[in-house]
């Protein structure tokens, strides 16, 4: 199949997220998928969810295309498609009607089998398959644990996609890269603040599927002393959902049910505003990006240590923006 034009590559997704979102808006208030406002939640109007299918049928399209065209090993494409599939699925149901935490891990673990499976048919050993078992399993329910304000699971995805398929140039990643970029922004008008409709859960776990998909991608292209690199864009969002899940389960606390004690949550309630918390973790994504196609070709003890540092730098952000809330919040007790 011929190689279409990158521009209307990504014109075509920009217009099926921005499409989709419509439809999916108008689908959510007609079968009253709404989530209402509460203690654990960090918006206070009623608000339709859901509207992440547009992404999930962007990203299928793109796959198609792609276990197509010449563009890549279709088992592994398939096999991310299958997963996506999986992992969008059991969202859309959840979305509908509540269902067990660990039905849902469940599934996630099942789609996380198939990307490793996938990336074995791709020629890649058992060490680099666990490798996508692991991260397909985490990113998945990172990206579910971050997306409660405003703009912030859509653009730290769309972002994230973007240093991917610039570090690729070619290929594979940066078709599909640059698919889930363009998805992302047609869907982010309807969910900048305030939003008019959510991801939900069938659009924040896909993006942590696809998200794991193409560093697995990519990771079959480099070494294991060079891959780390791949894991500086995902700092912020690991280190918050990471530290913060540590935090509950010394307390003694269900970290399995929902809550609002993320940072970014926190700082959100402390400040009064979901642009200036989704937009403070852009920059710093951003320049984890940035850092990430610098290093690319820098000596692995460099690519450790920049590594090193810049997941040191975010548990101290971490941390700060925990305290600061913190003390915030106990001053008004």
């Amino acid at each position: 199949m011929p190689e279409p034009g990158m521009a209307g590559w990504l014109a075509l997704h920009f217009a099926i997220g921005l499409a989709g979102t419509w439809l999916a808006r108008g689908y959510a208030m007609r079968h009253a998928l709404i989530d209402q406002p509460g203690e654990r939640r960090s918006h206070d109007t009623p608000t339709p969810r859901g509207g992440g299918i547009a992404i999930v049928a962007s990203l299928l399209l793109a796959l198609a295309w792609l276990a197509l065209s010449d563009a890549g090993p279709a088992p592994l494409h398939v096999a991310i498609g299958i997963g996506l599939v999986l992992v969008a699925g059991i969202g859309w149901i959840d979305d509908h009607r509540p269902l067990s935490p660990w039905l849902r891990l469940a599934t996630h673990a099942v789609a996380a089998a198939i990307l490793a499976w996938g990336v074995i048919a791709a020629g890649a050993g058992l060490a680099t398959a666990a490798m996508a078992f692991v991260l397909a399993v985490v990113l998945v329910n990172i990206w579910n644990f971050m997306d409660g304000i405003d703009g912030l699971a859509a653009s730290q995805a769309g972002l994230v996609a973007f240093g991917y398929a610039a570090f690729s140039g070619n290929g594979a990643v940066a078709w599909m890269g640059s698919a889930l970029l363009a998805a992302c922004a047609g869907f982010l008008p309807f969910n900048l603040p305030k939003a008019r409709i959510f991801l939900g859960d069938v659009g924040s776990g896909a993006l942590g599927f696809a998200l794991a998909a193409l560093f697995s991608m990519l990771a079959l292209e480099l070494d294991w002393l060079h891959a780390p690199v791949l894991l500086l864009p995902l700092g912020a969002f690991t280190v918050d959902a990471t530290l913060t899940l540590g935090a509950r389960m010394v307390r003694g606390e269900r970290w399995w049910t929902p809550h609002a004690q993320h940072a970014y949550q926190r700082w959100t309630r402390r400040i009064g505003s979901h642009g200036t918390a989704a937009s403070a973790y852009f920059a710093w994504t951003a320049i984890t990006v940035a850092a990430m196609l610098v290093a690319r070709h820098w000596s692995p003890v460099a690519i450790m240590a920049t590594v090193g540092v810049g997941y040191l730098l975010s548990a101290v952000a971490w941390w700060k923006l925990q305290g600061m809330a913190g003390s915030t919040e106990g001053s008004r007790e």
